[in-house]
């Protein structure tokens, strides 16, 4: 039996320079909560302001000041701003990239010792009140983790940074805590809601971060398990290892090693996976697209493959249907800086919908991506996306060839298109570049629409024959 608990959940996943096969640095994540939840994609410009600015949530009472200068970045924020921003992720105009959240959480030890801030920070407001005002993915983590410091936090998360040099991952526990660990560059980690950073070593700040005290708070609390008291492992002193966890945590971070380092023998509910992996090859944005899209195929426990009932229920999957929207920031050596990031971007469910690059240097999205509403609509970005997915749901034997199809030579074209667009993109600079990504950025979103429309027609045309009032005619009456 699953305990029962109302989980936040989404998946993440991080590649170093040398661990990809073109030398880029990717963070990604599948962002889940509810399956009709629509997301906006935007690009809020450059401002300066004269008088002073502050930040207040309308999702607690968290409130803090913010610069006058705020630099441009994108973010794919909730259809209503009601429950709060919820900016998920994007680029800013200097080249960092910020995921924001992976919901994790803190034990009961950690927590009665450093209880939850009810007005402190949580994931609605991160990427609003960090992304616009770093300049290196390190600094992001220091805004992050002074913010944290001072105001506290409400819940447990992971934070995922990148620049063009490094990538890091960030980890909160309680409602002051955090530390922080950069990524190898021949490494990648698959996280996936439950506490992941394990060692950290305190004599390498150039690898490592933390917050102040955090060593002597552990020690007078007694909250360190480790019977020598020579290690400090981060998700054993904060994080959690119960039954629910094997179910609906620890076998997406196993379906990641098995997709990418095999050799490794692990089941769905190990507790001691590694968080950082090598894999058994040079990584691409097709196979983190693949594993953001993935729902344990080639295995038992795939909700449509050939396993037991009880097999295909028994772990939570990484896409379903819950996925708001799924991205993946990949950030490319030897471009110009505005075309260096692509915001991959799938609206929707990641099985069902398709990754579309969006350059980073652009300085507007196109309208389908604006001002989503609550409710179905046929010229929204989200909807075609979902609507293709619930067409297909009923019918997945019949349909899932049909989406497939759609989705794989999408996935050539836009491959295609990114290289002729980077050969221009060599050559330009300043505005230049910038209206020319906006353009390209506008067609890579019509070019994918269009092919969900078809896709819509081939299949609403062919779920006619699926009526249950249907009957098998004499063509000769």
């Amino acid at each position: 039996m699953i305990p029962f608990k109302n989980y936040s959940a989404c998946t993440s996943m991080i590649i170093g320079k040398k661990a990809s096969i073109d030398g880029s640095i990717m963070i990604a994540r599948n962002e889940d909560s509810k399956s009709s939840w629509p997301k906006n994609y935007v690009i809020h410009p450059h401002q300066e302001f004269n008088d002073d600015q502050q930040f207040s949530s309308t999702d607690n009472g968290f409130k803090m000041p913010l610069p006058h200068v705020r630099g441009s970045y994108s973010a794919t924020p909730e259809w209503t701003d009601k429950f709060g921003l919820f900016e998920e992720n994007g680029f800013n105009e200097y080249g960092v990239a910020m995921s924001a959240t992976e919901s994790t959480y803190t034990n009961e030890l950690a927590l009665g010792a450093d209880p939850l801030e009810k007005d402190g920070i949580g994931e609605e407001a991160m990427i609003t009140v960090v992304l616009p005002y770093v300049k290196t993915a390190r600094a992001g983590v220091k805004r992050l983790g002074t913010i944290i410091e001072h105001y506290g936090t409400f819940e447990s998360n992971g934070i995922l940074f990148a620049d063009k040099n490094e990538a890091w991952y960030m980890e909160t526990a309680g409602g002051h805590r955090w530390v922080a660990v950069k990524i190898p560059d021949d490494s990648y980690a698959v996280i996936a809601n439950q506490t992941a950073i394990q060692e950290i070593d305190f004599d390498d700040p150039q690898n490592y971060l933390w917050s102040t005290n955090i060593r002597q708070f552990v020690q007078e609390n007694h909250l360190n398990p480790d019977q020598t008291g020579r290690t400090f492992n981060f998700r054993k002193i904060f994080g959690t290892a119960t039954l629910a966890d094997t179910y609906y945590n620890t076998p997406r971070v196993w379906y990641g090693l098995k997709l990418f380092s095999p050799e490794q023998s692990y089941e769905p509910v190990d507790q001691d996976m590694p968080f950082f992996n090598r894999a058994n090859r040079k990584l691409s944005v097709f196979d983190v697209q693949d594993f953001l899209s993935s729902h344990y195929q080639g295995t038992p426990y795939d909700p449509i493959g050939e396993g037991s009932e009880a097999d295909k229920h028994r772990y939570r999957p990484i896409s379903l249907a819950k996925t708001q929207e799924a991205h993946i920031l990949q950030i490319r050596p030897s471009m110009p800086l505005g075309a260096s990031g692509i915001q991959w971007l799938a609206m929707g469910v990641a099985a069902q919908s398709t990754f579309v690059p969006f350059y980073a240097g652009a300085t507007d999205t196109p309208q389908a991506y604006q001002n989503a509403s609550g409710q179905y609509a046929p010229d929204q970005a989200y909807w075609t996306y979902k609507l293709a997915g619930v067409l297909v749901d009923p019918h997945y034997i019949e349909f899932g060839p049909k989406l497939n199809e759609a989705k794989e030579q999408l996935r050539i074209r836009f491959q295609q298109l990114v290289k002729q667009t980077d050969r221009v993109a060599k050559e330009l600079s300043n505005v230049e570049l910038e209206n020319y990504l906006t353009k390209v950025n506008f067609d890579n979103s019509r070019i994918a629409l269009t092919a969900y429309q078809k896709l819509i027609s081939r299949l609403v045309t062919a779920a006619t024959d699926f009526s249950p009032i249907n009957f098998k005619q004499d063509v000769n009456l």
